[in-house]
């Protein structure tokens, strides 16, 4: 190959980078101790509720300390605003006046699982079981025979509220669904996946045993209440004013022989919501206020008082500009956020679902997404080229090993982010997240060095001058 030619090659074509390749034995050992903290965080985060618990505490930690809407701030305060223990928004004041805008993460902290009915409890059969109602999309044959945790809170009459965590410590009992068994299974076989197992036989077996060997009917049931109630003071009238999900049990771990890789329920986006935290927690005193949101509901749109959709998160920025005597509105207006939330890395076994060329992979870097949605672009906000340069320059400039990926082939499908509903505050948003493999299934993968550019790229992002 000509000098001449190379050159050109290297000036007027593009070349994706690879962060396995790029990245230095020291950078790699870096994301790699990275990871370890963000295990940490998924293994304790595995509701929302928990996400926004242990968020809280890790900001404590760092400084941050309950929103004062009476109290002026000043450059360099941390802050946080709880709402509801499902949603949190924290933010570092910056040196700008806040009418120059702000730098906003946002990522969502609900996963895809199964939430218990309001009336869930019954026995048949000689059985106990919970009757489920399953949260957000997934493959539902996918929650059959895996070992399930419960997780929650049950509001009792006299107001107080009882925390319930079963499944994960090493004595606990886990809870499953079963499936039918092969030798019966021509007819079941036979069906399409989404009908193999369908929601109403998502129910979750909890115990077999009558209350002091009796032959009354219900008995099972009675044994089962008699245990929570004496773990928990909860009656059965109590679960229709409690929030219980079940979720796969066990930990995140390592995946393959070099480690390089992560397993584990609910990267579905607290992958993202992590370094959307560490970044903000790297800061002292930004240019621009920056703001981190961790969200509720994206799974099933964003809605309600703890969704994006809901009047928080602008409520909050009002708040903030009022202190500095000016507009929410002009404050948003003037604003660059990084909607937060993972990309479908390609797979080689499914290539058919894909468009090579615009497919995000694995080790590749954190993936920036103009436009997600479904068909012909339906549910997206789809970014500006003046806003996706203006991203293309924070990566840069903040030496981000970047890549772009659609969600998927054309018509193959498709899915949508909460960017929609910030940019329809009029703030100019791009989406932004890791390649996940196997996305929405009980076992998620993804990679450390993608994990770690992602927590580069929100601090580039926040950081900016």
């Amino acid at each position: 190959m000509s000098d001449t030619l190379k050159e050109l090659k290297e000036s007027l074509l593009f070349t994706q980078k690879n962060a396995a390749i790029e990245r230095s034995d020291a950078q790699i050992a870096e994301a790699d101790a990275y990871a370890e903290s963000y295990k940490a965080f998924l293994n304790t985060a595995k509701t929302e509720r928990l996400a926004v618990k242990e968020a809280i505490r890790l900001a404590e930690a760092e400084g941050f300390v309950p929103f004062d809407r009476t109290k002026p701030l000043t450059c360099g305060d941390k802050i946080y605003l709880n709402n509801r223990d499902k949603a949190v928004i924290l933010a570092v004041i910056g040196e700008k006046p806040i009418a120059d805008g702000v730098s906003v993460a946002a990522a969502h902290v609900d996963s895809p699982r199964l939430d218990l009915k309001p009336n869930p409890l019954y026995e048949k059969s000689g059985l106990a079981y919970f009757d489920t109602h399953y949260y957000g999309g997934i493959k539902k044959y996918l929650y059959a025979t895996v070992p399930l945790a419960l997780y929650g809170v049950v509001s009792l009459k006299d107001g107080r509220t009882v925390e319930i965590a079963i499944g994960d410590r090493e004595d606990d009992p886990v809870f499953v669904v079963t499936d039918l068994l092969i030798h019966l299974s021509r007819e079941q076989m036979q069906k399409p996946a989404a009908t193999v197992v369908t929601g109403e036989n998502l129910d979750i077996l909890i115990g077999s045993r009558p209350f002091d060997h009796s032959k009354e009917s219900d008995a099972i049931k009675l044994n089962i209440m008699h245990i929570l109630n004496q773990r928990y003071g909860i009656t059965e009238a109590d679960f229709l004013s409690a929030e219980l999900e079940a979720v796969p049990a066990g930990f995140a771990r390592d995946i393959g022989f070099d480690r390089s890789l992560i397993g584990g329920y609910g990267h579905d986006d607290r992958v993202c919501a992590y370094p959307a935290l560490t970044a903000l927690f790297a800061l002292e005193k930004p240019a621009y206020t920056a703001v981190t949101l961790l969200c509720d509901k994206e799974e099933i749109g964003s809605v309600g008082t703890t969704g994006t959709q809901g009047a928080f998160f602008p409520t909050f920025i009002e708040d903030l500009a009022e202190l500095q005597g000016t507009r929410g509105r002009h404050v948003l207006s003037h604003s660059l956020c990084l909607s937060a939330d993972v990309n479908s890395a390609y797979d080689p076994l499914y290539a058919s679902s894909f468009n090579e060329q615009n497919s995000s992979y694995i080790n590749r870097g954190v993936v920036l997404t103009k436009y997600t949605g479904s068909g012909g672009k339906s549910g997206s906000s789809d970014a500006s080229a003046e806003v996706m340069g203006t991203f293309r320059r924070i990566m840069d400039a903040g030496d981000v090993i970047w890549q772009i990926g659609e969600l998927g082939a054309v018509d193959a499908g498709g899915g949508g982010t909460v960017a929609k509903y910030i940019a329809n505050l009029d703030v100019d948003t791009v989406d932004l997240g890791v390649p996940v493999l196997s996305m929405h299934a009980p076992f998620e993968v993804i990679s450390k060095l993608d994990l770690y550019e992602t927590h580069r790229a929100f601090y580039a992002l926040l950081n900016r001058r």
